[in-house]
């Protein structure tokens, strides 16, 4: 028995395109999860960026990382090791500021500044509450006025 787990496949490392694996945990069906320094890679060639990532739900059978844009995607590891630790310090790490601003009665919107690997800027994430169209014109004029407001009092 190995003192720090088991060693990552070759054949899985080959898939990470040069990343460096930071932890792995090895799926149900066989497969793996991989955490490197830019994204978490899922079996079937699944690549989720940390700063696409809003958050990961862990229960008893595994995660389901939900991404920025509302879409979820799931894996059943029996044994996560220390991915729970990896992925929550990774999301975290992507995440230069957060600002929550009520823009109607019906709701707000939350701005999120995120780390891109590589770059110096971050980018900026707006999730609107769901009771609010995004779409709607005079609405995103409030969400930009308010982002500009975010964005100097944060000096970002």
């Amino acid at each position: 028995m190995r003192l720090f787990g088991s060693r990552l496949p070759q054949d899985v490392r080959d898939t990470l395109g040069g990343e460096r694996p930071l932890t792995h945990g090895r799926t149900a069906d066989g497969g793996y999860a991989v955490a490197t320094l830019v994204a978490l890679h899922l079996p079937g060639g699944l690549t989720l960026p940390w700063h696409l990532i809003d958050r990961a739900v862990w229960d008893e059978e595994g995660v389901t990382v939900v991404m920025t844009d509302g879409t979820r995607h799931r894996a059943v590891l029996p044994d996560p090791g220390a991915l729970p630790e990896t992925i929550r310090e990774r999301v975290t790490n992507s995440i230069v500021a957060s600002r929550y601003v009520r823009l109607s009665e019906r709701g707000g919107v939350r701005f999120v500044a995120r780390r891109l690997p590589g770059t110096d800027a971050p980018e900026w994430q707006l999730v609107y509450d769901p009771e609010l169209d995004p779409d709607d014109p005079g609405l995103r004029a409030m969400a930009d006025q308010a982002l500009e407001e975010v964005r100097r009092s944060l000096g970002i």
